[in-house]
C-alpha cells in the first residue's frame, strides 16, 4: 500500500471571507479562468492522493454545485455552524477517521505546489510524526501564529499573535495552515479543544499545543519550512489581484521554458488548463483560456483571445481574433478582427478574414471568407471563395437552418443565402443576389431585380430644390 493510499485530504472552504466583500464564497473567486479552489485541488491530486473532501459552510451550495460539475469525485462535507477551523475538523471526523493520516489545509492557497505537499507528506511519514505542519519564514510575520521549536527540533508548538510575548512575536517562522495528522493521534486530541477565546471559536492550531503536551510529550510534532511565496493566502480583492499576477507569471515562465516565445509576457494570460507546443509565438495582450491547445509554430497576433480552441500546426491569427469552442487545422489563418465560435471548424489552409463572423460552421480546405461576411450554420467545401458582404440567413425567428456550399464555388459579393439552401460544386453567384433555391453543380445563380436608369433625375431634383 502506497503512502498516498493511506492519506485523505481535507480542504477547508467553509468560511465567509468577509474581507472579499462579495456574495461569492472566497474559494470560488477566479484566478485567470478557474476558481481559487481549482488550484489547491489540482495540486493535491497531482501528489497521487485520490481521497479528497472539501468542507463547506457559508454559501456552501454554490461550492457544492461547482464541485459536482468539475470535480465529481471530491466529497462535500458540511460545517453548518462556522465555529472555527478546529470545529470544522471535529464535525467531519466520520470522513477522515477512515484514513491512517489526514492532510488538512486551507482552500485559499493557490500557489502551493504538488512538490511542496509531497515533501511535507514525506517528512511526516519518514519521521513517524503525529503531526507535521507547513511553516514559512517571513520578514513581515504580522498576525500569523508563531512556530516555536524545541532545542532538539523534535517538538513544535504554535503561539497565536495575540497570546505571544514580545520575544515570541520577534520569531519570523509562522504557521501556514497546512497540516498532516496521524489519525489515531488526532482522534485523541480533537475533542479537547477549547473555545475560551474572544471569538468563541475552536482553533485547529491549538491541536498542535495539545499534542505537544499530551502525556508528557509522547506525541511528536514537527514543522517543515517551505517557500513563503507558495503559502500566500487570499483575504481581499487586493491579495486576489496580487496572486493572479504571480500565477500568470508562473504559467508564462513555464511555457517559455518549453519553447513558447512571448513578445511581452507581462500582457499574456494563459489558462492553467491550456497546452502549447514549441515554437508558438504569442504577441502582446494574447489571452488563452479554458482547455485550449495551440500547435507547433502557430502565431497568435496581438489582442487575440482563444477559449477552448484547438489549433493544428502553423496556424496564424493575424490580430484581434476572438475564437471560442472551435478548431483550426494545419495552416489555417484568421483575422484581423475575426470572430469564430460555437464549434466551428476552419480546415487546412482555410482563411477567415477581416470583420468576418463564423458560427457553428465548417470552412473547407483552401477556402476563403476574406472580409465583411457572416457565415452561420453553414458548410463550405474546398477551394471556394466567399465574396465580401456574404450572409447566410440562417434564422427565421423560430429555428436555425443550414446553408451548404460545395467545392470550388465562387460566391459574388453581397450574396444572401436564405437557408435552408444547397449550392453545388463549381457554382457561382452574381454579386448582390438573394439565393432562395438550390443551385445545381456548375451553374451561375443570379437573383436580383433588373436595373432601371431614370435619366435626368438629378437635374430635376435640383430644379425642385431637393438637390445641391
Amino acid at each position: 500500500m502506497t503512502a498516498q493510499s493511506k492519506i485523505g485530504a481535507l480542504i477547508m472552504a467553509a468560511g465567509k471571507g468577509t474581507r472579499m466583500k462579495s456574495v461569492l464564497p472566497k474559494v470560488l473567486h477566479n484566478i485567470i479562468d478557474e476558481p481559487i479552489l481549482f488550484y489547491i485541488l489540482r495540486a493535491v491530486f497531482k501528489t497521487g492522493i485520490s481521497s479528497l473532501a472539501v468542507i463547506v459552510g457559508h454559501e456552501g451550495k454554490m461550492i457544492e454545485d461547482c464541485l459536482k460539475l468539475s470535480w465529481p469525485d471530491v466529497n462535500v462535507l458540511w460545517q453548518r455552524e462556522q465555529l472555527g477551523t478546529g470545529h470544522a475538523v471535529q464535525v467531519t471526523r466520520e470522513w477522515w477517521r477512515q484514513h491512517e493520516h489526514v492532510l488538512v489545509m486551507n482552500g485559499d492557497l493557490p500557489m502551493l505546489t504538488p512538490q511542496t505537499i509531497q515533501s511535507l507528506i514525506n517528512e511526516h511519514m519518514n519521521s513517524s510524526s503525529d503531526c507535521t505542519l507547513l511553516s514559512f519564514i517571513t520578514e513581515n510575520p504580522g498576525s500569523y501564529g508563531r512556530v516555536i521549536r524545541s532545542k532538539d527540533n523534535q517538538k513544535v508548538s504554535i503561539v497565536e499573535f495575540k497570546d505571544a510575548s514580545e520575544d515570541e512575536r520577534a520569531i519570523k517562522e509562522v504557521n501556514a495552515g497546512v497540516y498532516v495528522f496521524r489519525v489515531s493521534s488526532l482522534i485523541k486530541i480533537i475533542d479537547n479543544l477549547s473555545n475560551d477565546n474572544a471569538q468563541g471559536e475552536y482553533y485547529l492550531p491549538d491541536v498542535i499545543t495539545l499534542m505537544e503536551k499530551y502525556e508528557y510529550g509522547k506525541m511528536k510534532t514537527l514543522a517543515f519550512a517551505a517557500d513563503e511565496e507558495e503559502l500566500k493566502g487570499v483575504n481581499d480583492p487586493s491579495e486576489l489581484a496580487e496572486l493572479t499576477g504571480m500565477i500568470i507569471r508562473r504559467i508564462n515562465s513555464y511555457w517559455m521554458s518549453r519553447g513558447v516565445r512571448m513578445v511581452d509576457p507581462n500582457t499574456v494570460i494563459i489558462s492553467p488548463k491550456a497546452e502549447l507546443e514549441e515554437d508558438v509565438v504569442l504577441a502582446p495582450s494574447v489571452h488563452i483560456f479554458g482547455e485550449s491547445f495551440v500547435g507547433k509554430r502557430s502565431k497568435i497576433g496581438a489582442w487575440s483571445s482563444l477559449t477552448n480552441v484547438k489549433t493544428g500546426q502553423d496556424v496564424t491569427f493575424i490580430s484581434n481574433v476572438i475564437a471560442e469552442d472551435s478548431k483550426f487545422e494545419d495552416g489555417a489563418m484568421a483575422g484581423p478582427f475575426a470572430y469564430i465560435r460555437n464549434e466551428s471548424e476552419i480546415c487546412e489552409k482555410a482563411y477567415v478574414g477581416k470583420f468576418v463572423e463564423v458560427k457553428k460552421s465548417r470552412v473547407g480546405k483552401n477556402s476563403k471568407v476574406p472580409h465583411l461576411s457572416y457565415v452561420g450554420d453553414a458548410k463550405i467545401g474546398i477551394d471556394s471563395n466567399i465574396g465580401a458582404g456574404t450572409i447566410t440567413c440562417n434564422y427565421d425567428g423560430f429555428k436555425k437552418s443550414q446553408t451548404i456550399i460545395g467545392d470550388r464555388a465562387l460566391i459574388g459579393s453581397d450574396t444572401m443565402f436564405v437557408a435552408p439552401v444547397t449550392i453545388g460544386d463549381d457554382t457561382a453567384t452574381g454579386a448582390g443576389s438573394t439565393i432562395t433555391r438550390n443551385v445545381p453543380d456548375g451553374a451561375l445563380a443570379v437573383a436580383r431585380s433588373k436595373q432601371k436608369n431614370i435619366e435626368g433625375w438629378t437635374n430635376k431634383k435640383r430644379e425642385e430644390g431637393g438637390g445641391h
